[in-house]
């Protein structure tokens, strides 16, 4: 059952910009034409035809925001407000389950009410148009090839106040029967038939049934339609010269206190006192719009466009350093998490590193599934009321150790699998827990290296987001290498993480191996200043904010290279090695040595195994194209060896091991 949120979301965003545009008609009443009096209401209907906080966006006022955090606290439901047609209707199958299910339920019952009300006012009238006599149309005809207007057939019916047309797909002229017609209402009415008014007047009776219990767009609706007909006086005046223009304010005046049709389909040209009274008003300062003005209206329209339909997107509210206390904040928090899609996979996964580094839920909930929603919310809401009052925010990711903040995060491996993809997420660590949290944590290992935690997850997009579901634990690496300046040299691969391809081969009693990683990044480096930055310059840092809508600023690929003896001393009879990647077009660089030890950019290294002291070696390089798409890794190397003994050179091809297959 759909329950009263979703119509909420929609009539109050409908209200905001109807509201708007009330302001803006008002300032503009006597300055533009009623041409565009009329025709800035299309700015409403694309509201209410277009589904209220799509794609996370939001009209004028942050309505999505506040109904979200307003639904959470009254109810604790953490799903999302979704408003998937312009009037969201209960599902086919059971009752109501909540009183807000009943008020829904009876939004639906005014709704069918009006549209049968109005329906059998229509048939009503129709009933009583074909009990009509049929007119005679001299006069009719003449006036419409005076004006070059089209033709309707017309009925003379006893005791109507005025003439008005009725219908729209098989328009009748009603005309007051034993009455002359002035051929100025004649005109009026003709003008109403070659602009289809009556069709605007039945969508407009449709927007009333649908939004019957919104006050403000009903008063917009009566607005609307008397727009219409101001439109229509706008055009007969165009057509009319002199005393006539005088002589049809005449007969405006004459029907102020006559009756007026309601019914759907019909368009009249008497429509109450109080609105031919304005019209009256428009009549007496009607001239001729010089031309500049209709590109002004058109400024102002396209200007009101985009505030109006287009709308704005969401930002992510205040989501750190939250108080135990604080449940109005950590409401509109998750409220914001939730309206806050995350664009693209590379969003999705900047979030999830970030709040892993940061242990807060509010950035996770930005990148896990809405059903995931509400039991992250109550572990948050454990640990901000438990004994040790944490941060309201605070989640634990299950992280063996004390991410480096200053560091971040690395994406290691990244491919695409089954429309999404996967990738490894690495944090080194400033501290390990290797024997639990409760062991007293290390900084680096007996022999200098440092750690990093890692973890294999996978980027989904669900529905208009893209999501992050974890894949397993977490796991520790003790790095290979003891770097001078921290774990930065991860943006180019270490050999003790995951690799995405492992390489290998045998030959003359050696284990020829090539770990292949890729590193992916979103350019999280800002600035920073201090009170000294005029002097030392400024410093830069990681930025630990999340960015839902990010894309990958680089790519890279590392392949470490080692050979392990089979058998003893078949290392010492290498002199030198050179390796080359091979696609699976069969496509890649040249394989030669190069002098000393090395790399190049095209992903070929080489190296002396005397220099190094033994086989290893490797190197790394930007992968080449859009850092966005799934590399393409190499189908296996090709790899020459030299020998000290003067034997001929070696070539052997490294494939992937079982397993590890190359995409």
């Amino acid at each position: 059952m759909t329950d009263l949120w979703s119509f909420l979301l929609q009539t109050l965003t409908a209200a905001g910009a109807a509201a708007f545009l009330l302001v803006v008609k008002y300032l503009f009443r006597d300055k533009l034409s009623p041409r565009w009096q009329f025709g800035i209401w299309g700015l409403l209907a694309l509201v209410l035809l277009h589904p209220a906080g799509q794609g996370g966006r939001y009209v004028l006022l942050n309505w999505p925001l506040w109904l979200e955090t307003l639904k959470t606290a009254l109810t604790g439901d953490y799903s999302l407000i979704q408003v998937v047609a312009p009037i969201p209707l209960p599902a086919p199958l059971g009752g109501p389950q909540t009183p807000l299910d009943v008020l829904y339920l009876l939004y639906v019952a005014g709704v069918v009410v009006l549209l049968v009300w109005y329906a059998l006012t229509y048939l009503q009238l129709r009933l009583a148009l074909r009990r009509g006599t049929p007119a005679d149309d001299t006069q009719l005809r003449r006036v419409a090839a005076q004006y070059d207007l089209p033709l309707c057939r017309a009925v003379e019916v006893e005791g109507l106040p005025s003439a008005f047309v009725c219908g729209v797909i098989r328009p009748v002229l009603a005309l007051p029967a034993g009455q002359a017609v002035d051929d100025k209402v004649l005109l009026h009415e003709l003008l109403h038939l070659k602009y289809h008014d009556a069709a605007w007047g039945l969508l407009i009776c449709l927007f009333r049934c649908l939004h019957w219990c919104n006050p403000l767009l009903w008063y917009c609706a009566d607005r609307a339609g008397n727009d219409a007909e101001a439109l229509c006086d706008q055009r007969v005046l165009e057509r009319l010269e002199g005393e006539d223009r005088r002589d049809y304010g005449i007969i405006l005046l004459s029907m102020a206190s006559g009756r007026y049709a309601r019914a759907p389909g019909t368009s009249s040209m008497a429509n109450g006192g109080r609105n031919i009274r304005e019209r009256i008003e428009a009549i007496a300062r009607f001239k001729r719009y010089p031309a500049g003005m209709a590109l002004a209206s058109v400024c102002v329209a396209l200007v009101l466009l985009f505030p109006l339909v287009l709308g704005q997107g969401q930002a992510l509210a205040k989501a750190n350093g939250l108080g135990h206390s604080d449940e109005l904040e950590f409401h509109t928090a998750m409220a914001s998490a939730r309206l806050t899609p995350c664009t693209t996979a590379a969003g999705a996964l900047d979030a999830y590193g970030k709040a892993v580094i940061e242990q807060n839920g509010i950035y996770r909930a930005l990148c896990a599934p809405i059903d995931q929603q509400a039991d992250l919310a109550a572990q948050m809401e454990v640990f901000a009321h438990g004994p040790d009052n944490w941060v309201h925010e605070h989640w634990e990711s299950g992280l063996p150790g004390r991410a480096d903040h200053t560091a971040g995060y690395y994406l290691y491996n990244l491919t695409e699998a089954d429309g999404g993809y996967t990738a490894v997420v690495v944090f080194p660590l400033q501290l390990a827990y290797l024997d639990g949290p409760d062991a007293p944590p290390v900084q680096e290992s007996e022999e200098g290296h440092a750690y990093a935690a890692w973890q294999a997850v996978r980027a989904e997009r669900q529905g208009d987001r893209w999501v992050v579901l974890p894949q397993g634990e977490f796991h520790l690496a003790e790095l290979q290498q003891a770097y001078d300046d921290g774990v930065s040299l991860l943006t180019w691969g270490d050999p003790a993480l995951p690799a995405a391809v492992t390489y290998a081969a045998d030959v003359d009693g050696l284990r020829l191996e090539i770990v292949y990683q890729t590193i992916h990044a979103v350019d999280n480096t800002v600035e920073t200043s201090s009170s000294m930055s005029w002097f030392f310059g400024t410093s830069t840092s990681f930025d630990t904010t999340p960015k839902p809508n990010a894309l990958f600023d680089s790519a890279r690929e590392s392949y470490d290279f080692t050979g392990t003896e089979t058998v003893p001393g078949a290392a010492d009879l290498v002199n030198r090695y050179a390796a080359a990647p091979v696609y699976a077009d069969g496509s890649g660089p040249s394989l030669e040595f190069g002098s000393g030890q090395g790399s190049s950019s095209d992903g070929t290294f080489w190296g002396a195994a005397r220099d190094s002291g033994g086989l290893q070696s490797g190197g790394g390089s930007g992968l080449g194209g859009d850092p966005n798409e799934a590399p393409v890794w190499p189908d296996h190397y090709r790899m020459v060896l030299s020998y000290v003994d003067g034997r001929e050179e070696q070539t052997v091809e490294l494939r992937p091991v079982e397993g590890e297959d190359a995409p």
